[in-house]
């Protein structure tokens, strides 16, 4: 295979010896390199506009993937076209998930609130009744709540004004599951935050950093060693300057 085909074929790329090596690496056990690859290709087929993307920011996204134990299923995950860029973008299962891990938290979920729900908080403490018989109305906010082996229970609400101006923030906040699934993107936010609240291994609470980087728009460009070395890569751009920081 010649290195202009190799170039412009990810498919061929991701299948490589050497990225199934890279791959096989970094996986963790439950994931075979094998099943990662299939998983990815099929991403490829649900949205390709991402075959435009560049391979140095695909293959970017599909190791960061590797490293969390994470799939590219459009449910945990989701590899975003952003121009000629592809964005990972961690869903809030694939979030919960990666908390789980951790070993401390028992359990964690995270909630809508909407404008005819029974909501209170209260000293930290949140009170949620749904009536199902009637429609919900318009979300007002959302909330994340953990509980942790110790038995102390950690919460973190935010209301759909903050949620949107972090979703203003983001490199996707107008595509994928910003638009297609923002119930469960809320819901991500309001986890993130009550993430900096929660005792996370480093690993994951790197995991957690790394996806930020989506939120306040740093440079998401690849190193070199990210790739091999017959792929070339643009000069990295200069970082876009931070909006006003936000308490997430």
């Amino acid at each position: 295979m010649n290195q202009l085909k190799v170039k412009n074929d990810i498919s061929s790329l991701i299948q490589s010896e050497h990225y199934q090596a890279e791959f096989a690496r970094a996986l963790p056990k439950h994931l075979t390199p094998d099943r990662f690859t299939r998983v990815a290709l099929t991403a490829f087929g649900r949205t390709p506009k991402l075959k435009e993307c560049t391979p140095a920011s695909l293959l970017k996204c599909l190791m960061d993937l590797s490293a969390l134990g994470l799939e590219p299923d459009g449910r945990k995950a989701h590899l975003i076209p952003y121009g000629s860029e592809c964005t990972l973008i961690i869903d809030y299962k694939g979030l919960v998930e990666l908390i789980r891990r951790s070993g401390d938290v028992a359990t964690i979920r995270a909630e809508v609130v909407c404008e005819n729900d029974e909501f209170l908080w209260e000293n930290g403490s949140i009170t949620h009744r749904v009536d199902w018989r009637r429609d919900r109305g318009s979300v007002q906010a959302v909330y994340a709540e953990a509980t942790l082996k110790s038995g102390e229970t950690q919460t973190a609400t935010m209301t759909r004004a903050e949620v949107e101006a972090i979703r203003n923030r983001s490199r996707a906040g107008n595509a994928g599951p910003w638009v297609t699934d923002w119930a469960e993107m809320a819901k991500k936010t309001a986890v993130r935050r009550l993430s900096k609240m929660l005792p996370l291994s480093s690993e994951i609470a790197s995991a957690i950093e790394r996806d930020d980087d989506q939120f306040t728009m740093r440079n998401a460009t690849p190193t070199k060693a990210s790739v091999p070395s017959f792929i070339s890569l643009p000069d990295a751009e200069e970082p876009a300057e931070d909006a006003p920081n936000e308490n997430q």
